[in-house]
């Protein structure tokens, strides 16, 4: 379609609804970027009631690279969209589409499941993996639907469901699979997820490392199971507080995605958001925002805008730019990554107690005291009532006995002090940092 005849539509619709935004595409088509064999689109003005609009028609499977987004200058509710148009003989495309194609393996509903974990239809999955469930006549069936059903209950935050669903797959795999199976080695390493993300981190060490000991014994030295298993074991050293033994570990995980993945692998962008949460904890922040940037720069190419991936790579940003005392940075990025959550997440997911807790200690810093108080109950409406990692709940008390602290609140700050303190000396080891700052802060307050 002829660009000034898209400007009319869009203007129209824009005038008829001013609570939307209007987005233009505009589409390069390069003739030499387009294998020969197929034809992804073709000039229909012939055949249209309205010819002067000349319209094209594209085929289902056509492929377009994001060259840029811009606010248009003469309305600031219209966007553009530059686009140019690529096939499957681009070389970074395919490489994308065929370790997906590795990712969703399986056969007819089973295939069809793995793909709604893939992109969040979590009650869909859950309905037919019940069904599938009821049909199955393996232990080996059994065993994988429970495992998947595992998976989806940890995406939704729901840990101790994730943990019983893991251990009936892993009770079943122990009994039909050898010491040594990749498969039970992928076990542990589910389990230590769970465990890990509930602040139980000798535990998940305890499963991750056992995976691991599978992994190097039964894969190769660049599978991406492998790079997996060091990647986990490095999140967890990060958690305790034992920086350079993570950052030993997320190298070993990087070495083996850049020989193993393709450039613009997700895998490869979750490396990079790992070194950038290590480097923000031993205060780096040249080094966590290069990190940032690197891993930002794959998830562009490789996910639509408000993927949920980027909450994640929002959320360090904003970490890093609080750290950097550039507060007005650090609030926008931690709006963005909760709108992302927002949508995506279960209004109770742990995630969005951290996602309210980190706009809250914004605000304190910015001065604005009661709208700091309002993310922190927000945050601790989720953290007290669900099962979430219990340090999380610790660094919301934290954050509220600064803010009273800084409102001369005395009394009520030292209440929040002691309760985050108590939880971290029971969850953490003594020489953690963030164990060292709160006994600090405690005995200033007291």
């Amino acid at each position: 379609m002829k660009k000034e005849v898209a400007t009319l539509f869009v203007q129209d619709t824009l005038m008829r609804n001013p609570d939307i935004v209007g987005v233009m595409f505009i589409m390069t088509i390069d003739p030499s970027k387009i294998s020969t064999s197929i034809t992804p689109f073709a000039m229909i003005d012939k055949h249209s009631a309205l010819p002067r609009e000349q319209e094209i028609l594209f085929t289902m499977h056509s492929v377009f690279r994001i060259v840029e987004i811009t606010r248009t200058p003469s309305n600031s509710r219209l966007w553009e969209v530059q686009l140019t148009i690529t096939d499957e003989s681009d070389p970074q495309l395919a490489g994308l589409t065929n370790r997906i194609k590795e990712e969703i393996d399986g056969r007819g509903w089973y295939r069809m499941g793995q793909f709604m974990l893939k992109v969040g239809h979590f009650d869909q999955a859950e309905e037919l993996y019940n069904e599938l469930l009821n049909g199955a006549s393996t232990d080996s069936d059994i065993a994988y639907i429970y495992h998947q059903l595992g998976v989806m209950s940890y995406h939704q935050g729901k840990y101790q469901e994730a943990i019983k669903f893991y251990e009936k797959s892993l009770k079943v795999n122990e009994q039909i699979l050898s010491p040594n199976d990749p498969d039970l080695a992928s076990m542990y390493n589910n389990i230590g997820g769970v465990y890990n993300n509930m602040g139980a981190y000798s535990k998940a060490l305890e499963y991750y490392e056992k995976a691991n000991q599978i992994f190097e014994i039964s894969l190769p030295p660049t599978h991406p199971w492998l790079a997996s298993s060091y990647n986990n074991i490095g999140l967890v050293y990060n958690s305790m507080g034992e920086y350079s033994k993570a950052l030993e570990y997320y190298e070993k995980s990087l070495k083996i995605r850049e020989i193993s993945l393709p450039p613009t692998h997700p895998d490869l962008a979750g490396s990079y958001l790992c070194f950038a949460g290590c480097y923000e904890k031993m205060q780096d922040y040249t080094a966590a925002l290069k990190a940032l940037q690197s891993a930002y720069k794959i998830q562009q190419k490789t996910f639509q805008e408000g993927n949920q991936a980027f909450a994640s790579t929002f959320s360090l940003f904003g970490r890093v730019h609080r750290s950097l005392k550039e507060y007005s940075k650090a609030l926008s990025y931690f709006e963005k990554c909760l709108a992302i959550d927002r949508k995506a997440l279960p209004e109770k997911h742990p995630h969005l107690g951290i996602r309210y807790s980190n706009i809250g200690d914004v605000h304190r810093l910015m001065g604005d005291y009661e709208r700091a108080l309002v993310f922190h109950q927000k945050a601790l409406n989720i953290q007290e009532n669900v099962k979430c990692n219990p340090l999380e709940r610790a660094t919301t008390y934290m954050n509220l006995g600064e803010t009273y602290r800084e409102m001369k609140d005395y009394t009520t700050a030292l209440t929040y002090y002691q309760k985050g303190l108590k939880i971290r000396e029971e969850k953490l080891a003594k020489t953690h940092p963030d164990l060292a700052y709160g006994n600090e802060i405690c005995s200033t307050s007291s």
